[in-house]
């Protein structure tokens, strides 16, 4: 939930032109994808085993 507060406020910053680390943008979207891949994992090995 917080590093997807912190990709809206980045996008905000991005679209008014304040943006001061253009490169945590990308920092922000690669966690939460690796976020989102380790849920669906034990999401599927927790079906395998059930």
């Amino acid at each position: 939930g917080e590093l997807k507060r912190e990709a809206f406020n980045l996008r905000f910053q991005s679209a008014t032109g304040q943006m001061e680390k253009p490169a945590r943008v990308r920092e922000v979207r690669r966690d939460i994808a690796r976020i989102k891949t380790l849920q669906g994992e034990r999401q599927r090995a927790a079906v395998k085993t059930a």
